[in-house]
C-alpha cells in the first residue's frame, strides 16, 4: 500500500504544480501540503481530504477487523 505522502507527492508532480500552486488549487495552506508530503501523523482529515478530492480519493476511519477479512 502506497504512502499518504508519496501519493500526493507523484500525483502532484503528474499535474506539474507545486507545492504552493497545488496548495492555491485545493484551498489549503502550503504548510498543509509541507506536512502530507513530509509524511507528518499530525494531520487533519479534513485538510488531508480537501487535497485527495483533487485526485478523487478520500480518507475515511476503517475498523481493523475489516482490513484482515
Amino acid at each position: 500500500m502506497k504512502r499518504l505522502s508519496e501519493f500526493v507527492k507523484e500525483r502532484r508532480k503528474e499535474v506539474n504544480l507545486t507545492q504552493e500552486e497545488f496548495a492555491d488549487r485545493t484551498g489549503v495552506a502550503l504548510t498543509v501540503i509541507r506536512k502530507i508530503e513530509q509524511g507528518k501523523t499530525n494531520l487533519n482529515m479534513d485538510k488531508v481530504n480537501l487535497v485527495l478530492a483533487m485526485f478523487g480519493h478520500e480518507l475515511a476511519p476503517v475498523n481493523s477487523k475489516e482490513l484482515n477479512k
